[in-house]
């Protein structure tokens, strides 16, 4: 069983922006290059009302330092 809840990418992306992520190019469409620092660039490629699921969700924990607890 995961620990990841499904959840609503604009969510994760606030959590995201919470956490220290802050955007490093302008928003066009779904598209987004964040950065922060101690981590390499990530790009986040989601639309806001889409669902995310737990495998989706432990992915961009990887590459991120996210935690269920962050949303």
């Amino acid at each position: 069983m995961s620990n990841w809840p499904s959840s609503k990418a604009n969510r994760v992306y606030n959590a995201l922006l919470r956490i220290g992520w802050k955007p490093k190019t302008e928003k066009k469409g779904s598209h987004v290059k964040l950065q922060r620092p101690g981590f390499p660039d990530y790009t986040w490629a989601w639309h806001p009302n889409e669902e995310l699921g737990p495998v989706a969700l432990k992915r961009i924990a990887k590459k991120t330092g996210l935690t269920p607890d962050d949303l």
